[in-house]
């Protein structure tokens, strides 16, 4: 296997004066320029003694800074622990105190409303918008940017030039970055992911998803994610292409001029912005008679669905080859669509421990409905007696899995089978031709008094493709299936439909679903929610406001 380092030294010096990182509608680094900003870090942890393997918390917005300072830890072999920014104080507080992170970089904002001495190891603290100082615990420690660039003309007279990167790449099975999965104050779980993990990831991703040097990306994932970090961030450098970081709230007028201007090859994103299309511009048209006369002749159709896709992709910028979508299920409905309007998109599926990618398949051999074969250096298993037909949990081993949870043996060895395979919590089959075909998690299905397994995330894919309904939860109350529902707010407004009708258009969307449904599984009533449901950064539900 080919250390990831490789090939990221290999694209800095291919495109040095190309650029690599950008703020959208800010400062531009080329990968000259991130080279250099690399090297100030090493400078500086050198200077302060920082050893191999101590760890540097790094938490802020997506940003290039953000970028280079990863790179800038990682690349001097210190552990990098990434922390979500819209986590609360005390979880930031708690999680750099717990991961023992000597160095935290953060923004202004944040380190203003920490509490220093709730993070006794913490030595220096770095403003992350311009690698000044926000704190220091020794004198020494509290070096300037300016005594940074010094420094670093003094090693470096006539500047770094690119035959003279090179980064360490023996160290495959060291640990290279601590990933919380939440900001959980008790028992918190920070997955640990090696340069292997890592590698094998970026190695799949050269293999299996072709981007070209100059490729322009749109990274809309936190970068605290794995997700985030692996795919809108270290695989597009490794492959010399160009990030935007938006920077900013991703609201539809945002989105839509930052996608006209950069004009991304790829997007990675969640099933529900391309849901929110497809039913507020796609599914009106659609659906209108003419048009559904029009579909049923064949030369019609094609310009129709031709129409249809360009539009989509327009929308995205016009140059869009490949749409990865994760992070939950897609409604079915919406993926019948895409499919035959021949949408470039597919389904993928991963996980934190992972680092993250577990299936994936590229968008001309994806099988509907599924979510992708198992990846490259990675083995998977059904736990059941018939993975084709008996739903089980998803294992899986391999390069790409974690070796554990930082200072949490009882979560990792609750995590491992006892012959070695990471229990996911997810509920699948696979088929014959190894595709994957998640049914939920274990932890969210109902068990029914007579003994049927019932899957809620399935009842609501049903549930989401209904009129007026934008997205669902089905859960267990008083031992009777109960769906709540976010209804399409814009839709009932321009329609001026008062509580009462908005009550019976859920009721007759209740019978026809329940007419799909075996008789155990079937919901018992629908309530309308006022507020959209409340999402982690993934974008998916915190069902676990709503049991």
């Amino acid at each position: 296997m080919k250390h990831y380092f490789t090939r990221l030294e290999d694209s800095i010096r291919k495109n040095w004066d190309k650029p690599a990182l950008t703020n959208y509608g800010g400062k531009t680094y080329t990968f000259g320029q991130m080279a250099v900003g690399i090297e100030k870090f090493h400078i500086l942890y050198d200077k302060i003694g920082l050893k191999k393997g101590e760890k540097v918390a790094l938490c802020g917005k997506n940003s290039a800074e953000w970028g280079i300072a990863f790179l800038g830890s990682t690349t001097y072999e210190a552990v990098c622990v990434q922390i979500l920014n819209d986590f609360p104080p005390e979880s930031v507080e708690h999680l750099v105190d717990h991961s023992e992170a000597v160095i935290l970089i953060t923004d202004q904002n944040i380190w203003n409303k920490l509490d220093r001495q709730k993070m006794p190891n913490l030595k220096l603290a770095i403003n992350l918008a311009d690698y000044t100082v926000l704190f220091t615990s020794d004198r020494s420690f509290g070096l300037t940017p300016e005594d940074v660039d010094a420094l670093y003309a003094a090693k470096f007279p006539s500047g770094i030039q690119p035959e003279e990167i090179s980064y360490p790449k023996d160290n495959l099975d060291d640990l290279e970055l601590i990933n919380y999965t939440s900001g959980t104050m008790s028992s918190p779980k920070g997955v640990m992911l090696t340069y292997r993990n890592i590698s094998t990831n970026m190695e799949y991703g050269e293999d299996g998803i072709p981007h070209i040097p100059g490729d322009t990306l749109l990274s809309l994932l936190p970068l605290a994610h794995m997700f985030g970090l692996a795919f809108d961030f270290l695989y597009q450098i490794d492959g010399g292409c160009h990030v935007y970081f938006l920077g900013m709230a991703p609201t539809p007028q945002v989105l839509v001029k930052a996608f006209s201007e950069v004009k991304p090859f790829m997007m990675l994103t969640v099933p529900l912005v391309l849901e929110k299309i497809f039913k507020r511009s796609v599914f009106p048209l659609v659906k209108k008679p003419s048009i559904q006369r029009m579909l049923k002749v064949p030369f019609l159709s094609n310009i129709i669905k031709k129409k249809i896709r360009n539009s989509i992709i327009d929308t995205f910028g016009g140059k869009m080859r490949v749409i990865i979508i994760g992070g939950a299920a897609i409604n079915p409905e919406v993926e019948w669509w895409m499919r035959y309007v021949k949408l470039p998109y597919t389904v993928g599926y991963g996980m934190t421990e992972c680092g993250p990618l577990v299936g994936y398949k590229d968008t001309k051999k994806f099988v509907l409905g599924s979510c992708g074969a198992c990846v490259d250096r990675m083995q998977i298993r059904v736990d059941s007696e018939d993975p084709q037909h008996i739903v089980g949990e998803i294992q899986m081993k391999g390069d790409p899995v974690m070796i554990g949870y930082y200072k949490n043996e009882e979560a990792t060895k609750a995590t491992f089978t006892e012959d070695g395979w990471l229990k996911s919590g997810d509920l699948g089959l696979i088929d014959k031709g190894g595709n994957i075909f998640l049914k939920g998690r274990s932890k969210n299905m109902i068990l029914t008094s007579n003994g049927q397994n019932v899957y809620p995330e399935e009842i609501e894919e049903r549930l989401n493709s209904q009129p007026y309904v934008v997205e669902s939860v089905v859960l267990e109350r008083d031992k009777q299936i109960v769906a709540l529902v976010f209804p399409d707010q814009d839709r009932i407004s321009q329609e001026q439909l008062d509580t009462a009708g908005v009550a019976d258009i859920m009721e007759r969307n209740r019978i026809n679903i329940n007419l799909l449904l075996p008789v155990y599984s079937r919901i018992s009533r629908i309530e309308v929610m006022d507020n959209e449901f409340e999402k982690t950064p993934k974008k998916s539900i915190k069902r676990y406001l709503y049991k």
